[in-house]
């Protein structure tokens, strides 16, 4: 479709894997590529303050890094790496680029969540799950989080010309959990064998967020490209304000 794309990524070779199918696909497009690792607060903010100064404007914001661990992690900060990377990482960055999508007006942010959202609660008492973590729980709760950011987001925003939607891509064959060495990359692998779709199928509904010309609504949560309900619990607007003004707090950002 003609769009430039600005990455972020981890690893050095397969974002230049990722480059050359780009090139490939959109000769003389100027894509590009900034290396962080987004359960850290330091390099979230650093990306985020890099992109901003080399992009006036960003057209569409997507939110997609996902992680998926067997045991509780906790990073450098404090913070659960799943809680940090699925849902800090989409605040702060959406936060450092706020301006730059203000200036490009109309213009989207699209945060990636999952229907593993629906069986979760936020447990503000324990939002690093020091006491009882489990691998489903957590990612399924940082899930619930994508929604209730994008809700009290696309508040937020009103009246910018910006609005805010998140979605379920579907159970898509990605690298999510397959890095675990214990039992859970061989059990996601198995069951990515059985019945994931390929990636091509889980961009779809990214894709339709970015670019149709008929997505007006904001604050919404989709599947295969319509909007849907999600949970009880992800349509609570306190939760959501709340999950802000925390997130706030432990990012540092006033």
């Amino acid at each position: 479709m003609g769009a430039r794309m600005v990455l972020v990524a981890r690893d050095r070779g397969r974002a230049e894997a990722t480059l050359t199918r780009l090139h490939a696909r959109g000769p003389g497009v100027a894509h590009t590529v900034h290396y962080a690792d987004l359960s850290r607060l330091s390099e979230m903010k650093r990306v985020g303050a890099a992109i901003a100064t080399a992009e006036p404007r960003i057209d569409v914001l997507i939110n997609n890094a996902g992680c998926l661990y067997a045991t509780r992690q906790v990073t450098e900060d404090g913070l659960e790496k799943t809680f940090a990377t699925n849902h800090v990482a989409y605040f702060v960055l959406t936060h450092l680029l706020r301006d730059r999508l203000v200036a490009a007006a109309p213009s989207r942010v699209v945060n990636t969540a999952s229907d593993a959202h629906a069986r979760e609660r936020i447990d503000f008492s324990d939002l690093q799950m020091a006491r009882d973590y489990g691998f489903r729980a957590a990612y399924g709760r940082s899930k619930l989080g994508n929604i209730l950011f994008t809700r009290e987001l696309a508040r937020r925003l009103a009246g910018t010309g910006v609005i805010a939607n998140c979605l379920h891509p579907g159970f898509i064959a990605t690298g999510l959990g397959q890095r675990d060495n214990r039992f859970l990359g061989p059990l996601v692998r198995f069951a990515m064998w059985l019945k994931a779709e390929p990636g091509e199928k889980g961009a779809e509904t990214i894709i339709y967020l970015a670019s149709a010309p008929d997505v007006a609504t904001t604050g919404q949560y989709f599947v295969a490209c319509r909007p849907v309900p999600p949970s009880r619990e992800a349509q609570n607007d306190d939760d959501a304000g709340r999950l802000w003004a925390e997130t706030a707090r432990l990012a540092g950002i006033g």
